[in-house]
């Protein structure tokens, strides 16, 4: 999904956004980093965790304990998934992209790898507009 078809159904996400933020692929289309991701992974507070145990989401739990969720087909959220800090990027909560990097560096995975070009190709060229 591009830019605007993620932002609407951040938009229609049913808990809002207070106390979740966008990792991976979708914090990276709302950087700018890349044009379109397949779908929205988010991180929450234990507490946003809570809300959606109750309404039945609950999807696994990890081995350190911390829940999983999935909402419909294309949104993953995983309880205090967070590297470095939350940002806020047109008006949404995402994790910084240091915070990104990082993470993809520890998933390792080809796909986190390629990310991780991007993400530093986009730092080198932020930087040099400056």
């Amino acid at each position: 999904m591009k830019k605007q078809e993620l932002i609407t159904k951040l938009e229609a996400f049913p808990y809002g956004l207070d106390g979740f933020w966008l990792v991976g692929g979708a914090a990276l289309v709302l950087f700018g980093v890349r044009e379109e991701t397949g779908d929205i992974d988010m991180g929450c507070t234990p507490q946003a965790a809570d809300r959606l145990e109750a309404d039945g989401c609950l999807c696994g739990v990890s081995d350190d304990g911390t829940r999983r969720f999935r909402i419909g087909p294309e949104i993953e959220v995983f309880e205090n998934w967070l590297y470095d800090a939350v940002e806020t990027v047109g008006g949404f909560p995402v994790q910084s992209l240091r915070g990104l990097r990082e993470m993809k560096l520890r998933l390792g995975r080809e796909k986190d790898l390629r990310d991780i070009r991007l993400i530093d190709a986009f730092l080198s060229r932020e930087a040099n507009a400056d």
